[in-house]
């Protein structure tokens, strides 16, 4: 089976106790709030990325995370159960596109300003999404779906995408996609149309991750 990748929501008390984390290839993204990671302290927008078991600990006045994490095919979720932590998985997609050979984890955000978009494009290689602020609609397989702050999607990098971010305002969301490790360093935005190479990009992109990974077991 191929394997999963989850995205989870962890929200912490600020007197939550520390919490262990199994072995897996993961993004840990703060979404509010302060958290240490294996003693190096996040806040807010700041990620961690790693594949070895990790220990977290909530900052004073607590926080919020959103968890990427990628485990074999056969396993199951890893919410958290503390007290003090409340824990559920937003999404999880199984990568029946995910490339083969060596792997790289991509963690970014992407920015959009008031009416931007993201022509027909695909990615080589599957990922999920959530949206950090403003709004955004995905059209893909002949439909259309807006989403909100909090939101989160499944892209399979392989079927073609259009992004049409809200009119009035910014929008963001963060990414982790699943990627050949041939594209480190390197972008994964692959046009459809030719045609459409020419017109202004206007997204703007952070990375936070892009390692090379083991395929999961």
């Amino acid at each position: 089976m191929p394997p999963i990748l989850r995205l989870i929501e962890d929200t912490f008390s600020g007197d939550a106790a520390p919490v262990s984390l199994p072995a897996r290839a993961r993004v840990i993204f703060v979404v509010h709030g302060e958290i240490a990671v294996d003693g190096r302290t996040l806040r807010d927008g700041e990620a961690w990325h790693g594949e070895g078991a990790v220990s977290i600990a909530p900052g004073q006045n607590g926080v919020t995370l959103w968890r990427f994490e990628l485990t074999p095919g056969a396993s199951r979720p890893d919410p958290l159960s503390a007290p003090g932590v409340r824990s559920q998985e937003k999404l999880s997609a199984v990568l029946e596109t995910i490339p083969q050979g060596d792997l790289l984890l991509r963690g970014d955000s992407v920015a959009f300003p008031p009416g931007g978009c993201a022509y027909l494009h695909r990615h080589p290689g599957p990922g999920l999404r959530c949206l950090l602020e403003g709004g955004i609609r995905i059209d893909t397989h002949g439909h259309s779906t807006s989403y909100g702050p909090g939101c989160a999607w499944y892209e399979t990098g392989t079927d073609p995408v259009f992004a049409q971010a809200a009119a009035d305002r910014p929008s963001r969301f963060v990414r982790v996609m699943i990627l050949p490790r041939a594209l480190l360093g390197k972008s994964s935005f692959q046009f459809v149309n030719e045609e459409d190479r020419a017109k202004p990009r206007v997204q703007q992109y952070k990375v936070f991750a892009d390692a090379p990974i083991a395929t999961p077991d």
